[in-house]
């Protein structure tokens, strides 16, 4: 784990720059959002996900995520097909903001080509840096 100005960074994660977390589980990846994006965020009011069975390319939407003053996409870090979304999200979207790495996942993706694009995100080697630029960039 990799803690930065308060924020935790768990190293058995992958990141993109959008600060979406990205985990390997049983050949598919789970994702949600950092804890340092939730904060920029804010409160997260609404959750808009495609539905499960949608294809979907790397670096597109996935869905949306609302808070008071911001509104994104969820990109997502790998292309693949949508495979779960978290249903919970729907009734309280809240849960990002209370348990991020946990309860608070936003979908599972099963990967066309994962070895091919894992390259592509942010993993454990180099993980402090890429987090110090992190901040640096989206502060500023």
């Amino acid at each position: 784990m990799v803690t930065h100005e308060g924020f935790d960074f768990p190293d058995d994660l992958y990141y993109t720059d959008d600060l979406i977390w990205m985990k390997k589980e049983n050949g598919n990846v789970r994702l949600g959002m950092a804890t340092f994006g939730v904060d920029l965020a804010g409160k997260i009011k609404f959750v808009r996900l495609r539905p499960p069975g949608k294809a979907i390319a790397a670096g597109r939407s996935i869905g949306t995520l609302e808070s008071g003053k911001w509104t994104g996409p969820v990109k997502a870090p790998v292309g693949g097909t949508i495979a779960e979304v978290n249903e919970k999200l729907k009734e309280n979207p809240g849960i990002i903001n209370e348990d991020p790495y946990g309860k608070g996942w936003i979908a599972v993706i099963t990967p066309d080509n994962l070895d091919g694009e894992i390259g592509n995100l942010q993993g454990a080697d180099g993980l402090e840096d890429w987090i110090k630029a992190q901040f640096a960039e989206k502060k500023a």
